[in-house]
């Protein structure tokens, strides 16, 4: 299981250091939330931003992964 991580540090991790906002893109259009777990990805600063099947599960898969919330 992976870590909770940042829009603008995933985007440097793929060499793309300005696509933070094309990563919160990829995210919103993924189809497959689970699967692929953009759930994961936050803020720059911690916050919880916008997850396709909303933020109340956002939170939930978070926290049944064991990630003490708030992160900042």
């Amino acid at each position: 299981m992976g870590g909770v991580e940042a829009y603008g540090d995933l985007a440097y991790r793929l060499n793309k250091p300005k696509a933070a906002r094309a990563v919160g893109g990829a995210c919103k259009a993924n189809p497959l939330p689970i699967l692929i777990p953009c759930h994961r990805v936050v803020g720059a600063n911690g916050s919880l931003t916008g997850f396709s099947a909303g933020l109340k599960w956002k939170i939930r898969l978070l926290r049944a992964e064991g990630v003490e919330l708030p992160l900042h």
